[in-house]
């Protein structure tokens, strides 16, 4: 009996140590996934490819089954191929029409990604555009830039995991109010430098790197500035609206299905995966402590609070559009309903639903391209304004 209350002395310890180190792994693995800039992974299976018909079978998602026009990253003979209508659809799969011509015996690999970028280069939008590279404080960042004969500016800002190609979908409509455009890329997005650890640092950092494309459009002829932001690249918008030294030529914000409030983003999210509490919160406050950031793969601390621009909405001044599905399906839409409730004064939100995550214009180009004129017009942005 001595001997068995010895080895449970000694176990019990050992069992709690074992269990707050799993914890920790948890709570670190976690973090690490917040600020992770991973490869995209597919998330659509190819059932087949009619070469004569110029036809695609896709694995049915909430996705892949919404009626528009959508590009799909695919490996193989092709890399990225342009998706019309939906042709025909069955409880499991969905045959869409391809408006990239795939040739007979070319390979198509069954995994690939479902996109909303449509457009993979500026060339594809049949307007006047250049390279330039903007010198920020990660190093010289490319972007394109489109002219145009206003001194308002628009300096658009791409989301997480994608690059600078999912904004040229905006270009048409911003050229054809006259404002020039420039479409920029930052710190750790495969395009512009790498920080120390090459992590995300949702906002936090970046917005240095969109403070120094507004200096750059400011000695080249600019005199204000709208920003608009795609996903994380509206809260990395709104971080730089609060936050830069060239704040008051900041005179209007797109946001187009925005992260508003990260922990709300985080939560959401954390329940699609199947993570319970507290391990969300757990992640996000080790996130908040210098040296668990670093062990979580951060560059450094990233504070919530200041992240939450609901809670700091008053220290906004611009008018802002937001473009939001309501089924958006990743970025919940709660948040930008309640800036939107926060500031009447400055916040004009259409409502959008069906549309998925940053796929309004797919799904609606004729009511997204409509809200954006409209917003321009009223503000009087826009050339005919």
């Amino acid at each position: 009996m001595k001997s068995l209350r010895h080895a449970v002395a000694l176990l019990v310890p050992a069992l709690l140590a074992f269990g707050a180190a799993v914890a920790a792994l948890l709570v670190f693995g976690t973090a690490r996934r917040v600020v992770s800039v991973g490869k995209r992974v597919p998330d659509v299976v190819i059932r087949s490819v009619d070469t004569g018909a110029q036809t695609i079978e896709l694995q049915r998602t909430l996705d892949t089954e919404l009626p528009g026009r959508y590009g799909l990253f695919t490996t193989g003979t092709y890399g990225y191929v342009k998706l019309g209508a939906v042709l025909s659809a069955d409880a499991t799969t969905v045959r869409r029409k391809l408006l990239t011509q795939i040739e007979p015996g070319a390979e198509v690999d069954r995994g690939a990604l479902f996109s909303g970028w449509y457009y993979s280069t500026p060339s594809e939008l049949h307007v006047p555009w250049e390279n330039v590279l903007i010198g920020s404080p990660a190093g010289p960042c490319p972007a394109w830039y489109f002219p145009g004969a206003s001194t308002t500016w628009v300096i658009q800002v791409h989301g997480r995991g994608t690059m600078r190609a999912e904004c040229l979908r905006a270009v048409p409509v911003l050229h054809a109010a006259g404002l020039p455009n420039l479409v920029v890329s930052y710190r750790n997005d495969g395009e512009a430098p790498r920080s120390r650890a090459g992590a995300y640092a949702l906002g936090s950092a970046e917005w240095r790197d969109i403070d120094a494309a507004i200096s750059y459009a400011l000695r080249h002829g600019a005199e204000n500035i709208i920003l608009m932001g795609w996903s994380m690249g509206g809260a990395i918008s709104l971080q730089t609206a609060v936050s830069s030294a060239n704040r008051d030529r900041i005179v209007g914000l797109i946001l187009e299905s925005p992260v508003v409030d990260w922990r709300t983003v985080l939560r959401f999210q954390a329940r699609e995966s199947g993570l319970r509490a507290p391990l969300p919160a757990l992640a996000m406050g080790a996130l908040e402590v210098p040296l668990m950031a670093r062990l979580s793969g951060a560059d450094d601390a990233i504070s919530f609070d200041r992240l939450d621009m609901v809670a700091r909405a008053e220290e906004l001044s611009a008018p802002m559009l937001i473009l939001h599905s309501d089924d958006d399906g990743f970025v919940p839409s709660d948040a930008s309903h309640a800036l939107q409730q926060a500031r009447p004064d400055l916040v004009t939100m259409p409502h959008f639903t069906v549309a998925r995550h940053t796929k309004i214009w797919n799904y609606d180009q004729n009511g997204w391209t409509a809200a954006i004129d409209g917003w321009l017009a009223e503000q009087g942005f826009s050339a005919s304004a």
